[in-house]
């Protein structure tokens, strides 16, 4: 009403023209314009096949389109490209046709439908593992996220397993929780103890029927706190707790790079909750063994492979 007060008030043509047109009203072009400012603001996912192995069982649905794996990743790439180009945030996550399956049974959709392989990646897919892309290649995105997916299942799995273990029986603690602060503090120490450098650690546990390896980069800064990714500390973190809770066979390495010093390497198995020190030749021996066949590695030159260093450990209550 006050805008049609106004309008009377004015003789000017130009204000009585203004004054019929609807509030709120704007050109088509505008809406169009704030439609795109909304898209590029809106994240979106995009579900991939990430081996042949995986891809040939999705060839079985008539309007699955591609029949070659490498076309087809040849074409994520380019769709991935073109998202990039206007502006738009995309994750990649893996999709997965067993889980797929299942998605679709448990919903009573219709798996041989691109809404359904949509509606999966939206609502399952993309709460798993994924990338940001950044507009690196497929090559390097798929080793990606695949290594991604490989460490979320394992830490899964520590935490699953640090779940089930329940109270102890003697003193009424929560065993895997106890063992996940001890794991904790154990880090905390280490590091503090490893001194000034780029650390890289790999830890590796035996538990149960799983060979679970988690692996932490750390920035050591001498007095100060050493810089962390918190997401990488808790998969550490986890896997070493199950270790630990557990009392499973399973070993930890670190190797040091400092400026104008050759890199170290210590090395320290796991035994009964604790980390006790390798000799230098245990890790000489550790590091220069192929895991897989046995065989020996020939060492790196300027690496000086030595004992692990004692630290300060908290007691162990079960």
């Amino acid at each position: 009403m006050a805008h049609i007060r106004n309008s009377r008030k004015s003789t000017s043509p130009t204000t009585s023209t203004r004054s019929r047109t609807p509030r709120g009203s704007r050109p088509v072009h505008a809406a169009r314009a704030m439609r795109r400012t909304l898209r590029r603001e809106t994240p979106g996912t995009v579900g991939l096949l990430a081996d042949a192995y995986d891809f040939e069982a999705m060839t079985r649905y008539r309007s699955f389109a591609f029949d070659d794996h490498t076309a087809y990743l040849r074409q994520v790439d380019g769709l991935l490209r073109s998202l990039a180009a206007q502006g738009l945030h995309t994750t990649v996550a893996l999709f997965d046709p067993e889980e797929f399956t299942e998605f679709c049974t448990a919903t009573g959709i219709d798996p041989d439908t691109a809404d359904s392989r949509t509606r999966f990646t939206a609502e399952i897919a993309a709460g798993g593992a994924r990338v940001a892309y950044a507009g690196q290649p497929i090559d390097s995105l798929v080793p990606e996220l695949i290594n991604k997916a490989v460490r979320q299942a394992t830490w899964d799995y520590a935490t699953l397993l640090l779940a089930d273990l329940g109270e102890c029986a003697e003193c009424g603690q929560d065993i895997g929780r106890s063992a996940f602060e001890r794991a904790s503090t154990i880090l905390t120490r280490l590091i503090e103890a490893a001194g000034p450098g780029l650390h890289h650690m790999v830890c590796s546990v035996q538990a149960q029927q799983e060979h679970l390896i988690a692996v932490l980069h750390a920035e050591g800064r001498g007095g100060d706190a050493a810089l962390l990714d918190e997401t990488d500390v808790a998969e550490f973190v986890t896997v070493l707790a199950a270790g630990i809770a557990q009392h499973s066979p399973g070993g930890l390495v670190l190797r040091t790079t400092a400026p104008d010093a050759p890199d170290r390497v210590h090395g320290w198995r796991l035994h009964e909750g604790s980390l006790l020190p390798l000799t230098a030749g245990e890790v000489f021996s550790a590091y220069c063994t192929d895991a897989d066949t046995g065989d020996p590695v020939a060492p790196e030159p300027g690496v000086d492979y030595r004992a692990g260093f004692p630290f300060d450990q908290p007691t162990t209550d079960h």
